[in-house]
């Protein structure tokens, strides 16, 4: 599996369980959702992301998109 595939399904799980822990535990687990969003735009904008060098120290592979010839 690629890693951005991997990055696109902890992000997804990660707003699913904040939404989840706010509606049943407390609202203040909203903020995992705005840390996760936020994340995700800086991403889009500046090309880091922290989860792919995680990723990329275990080994898991990238797309190769960014990667010059």
């Amino acid at each position: 599996m690629i890693a951005e595939k991997i990055v696109r399904i902890v992000a997804g799980s990660l707003v699913l369980i904040s939404i989840l822990m706010a509606y049943f535990v407390n609202l203040h687990w909203l903020w995992l959702g705005v840390f996760v969003g936020v994340n995700l735009v800086q991403s889009s904008i500046t090309g880091f992301c922290p989860l792919e060098k995680i990723l990329a120290v275990f080994g898991v592979k990238g797309c190769g998109c960014d990667r010059a010839g």
